[in-house]
């Protein structure tokens, strides 16, 4: 217990970054009606910030969500800004869901966020060269990092699921590391590893050259984090060769086509998701979407041909209900970018966290 108390400690240490959120917070963003019951009026959050970890044990809540509303990670991987930009559009358009039968929201616990706002105005600001400014950007990744795996772990260890939104995709990494421990060290893993499906138009599993938005799964099956791994809706046309030569020789990773799903329709999107859920059933599963597979999204690679909306609601209601659910984590998704506003790119994510909930929620009952 001594060592426990330690680790605590040292967690809130390293936590500058992070915003915890009190109900002032969110009744501030939720919009009250006469007769009507808004998920932030029922939404939970820590009585207070000091002493946080045991006050997330004693919570009744089942998920834990926060955000990480950054594009370090993004632009290290020369990809597009603006993946910072959606975490308050999203709680603005989540937070005033009807509470009802549903979803009564009572279930979910609000945290905070992280803002690491100061190391990107510091890298913008002194790195003289673009590559001066990637190689900052990689250093910096290694940070959040290290800051996301500490409060990550924690939600773990105490057998809440973790709901994760915004930022870049180089947070699979963090938080596939994180998970993995917490659940190994509350003894309900008998290793400190997991499972991962993802749908995205890209494999995210590009050689280890330093942290970025391309290669958090690489990193976390490297570190031995990452059991299986299983990715739906990759696009031909941006698959490197020598990752497609990496995954077939892996067993460990199995992968379907968009244009296997959609162009030549060796089998149809459910079909595809199944074969996921079925390649990594034998242990906890971290279920991951990036929002640069859906057509029109704006995300930190926007793409003219994708799956529809309807589609990614599918495909996490399917895998919340035929997984043992680790986390859920949204990434890659704008509501400004280069000058183009979106905010329905927030009211998106908001149907689909709520759709995990009452998914995952109606799994555990059975």
């Amino acid at each position: 217990m001594g060592k426990m108390k330690t680790f605590l400690k040292n967690i809130h240490l390293q936590m500058k970054h992070f915003k915890f959120y009190n109900k002032k917070d969110i009744l501030s963003l939720t919009k009250i009606r006469r007769f009507e019951t808004h998920l932030g009026e029922r939404i939970q959050v820590l009585p207070e910030e000091n002493g946080w970890p045991e006050s997330l044990q004693q919570s009744p809540a089942k998920y834990v969500l926060l955000g990480i509303p950054e594009d370090i990670g993004v632009q290290a991987n020369y990809g597009q800004p603006g993946a910072d930009t959606c975490w308050y559009p999203f709680l603005n358009h989540f937070l005033n869901i009807q509470s009802n039968d549903f979803l009564t929201g009572e279930d979910i616990l609000l945290l905070g966020h992280f803002d690491f706002g100061d190391l990107k105005y510091l890298i913008e600001n002194h790195a003289y060269h673009p590559d001066e400014l990637i190689d900052a950007y990689r250093h910096a990744v290694v940070s959040i990092d290290e800051e996301v795996e500490n409060i990550l772990k924690v939600i773990a260890f105490y057998n809440k699921i973790p709901i994760v939104v915004g930022g870049g995709h180089n947070n699979a990494y963090p938080i596939i590391k994180a998970v993995a421990k917490g659940l190994h060290k509350n003894g309900a893993t008998h290793i400190a590893q997991i499972n991962c499906i993802n749908l995205d138009a890209h494999t995210d599993y590009r050689p280890l050259e330093g942290r970025h938005s391309g290669n958090p799964f690489r990193y976390a099956e490297n570190d031995g984090y990452l059991g299986r791994y299983a990715i739906v809706g990759i696009h031909e046309n941006y698959i490197q060769q020598n990752v497609l030569n990496d995954i077939h020789q892996n067993h460990f990773i199995q992968y379907n086509t968009y244009e296997d799903i959609f162009i030549h329709e060796k089998k149809n999107f459910i079909q595809a998701v199944a074969q996921a859920t079925g390649f990594t059933e034998d242990t906890f599963t971290g279920i991951e979407l990036d929002l640069d597979s859906i057509e029109g999204a704006l995300s930190s690679a926007r793409t003219p041909c994708g799956i529809n909306s309807l589609h990614a609601r599918q495909f996490i209601n399917f895998v919340a209900t035929d997984t043992k659910a680790a986390y859920l984590h949204i990434c890659e998704g704008a509501c400004i970018q280069n000058g183009i506003q979106d905010h329905v790119t927030g009211k998106l994510i908001s149907y689909l966290v709520s759709d995990f909930v009452k998914a995952n929620a109606e799994n555990r009952l059975r």
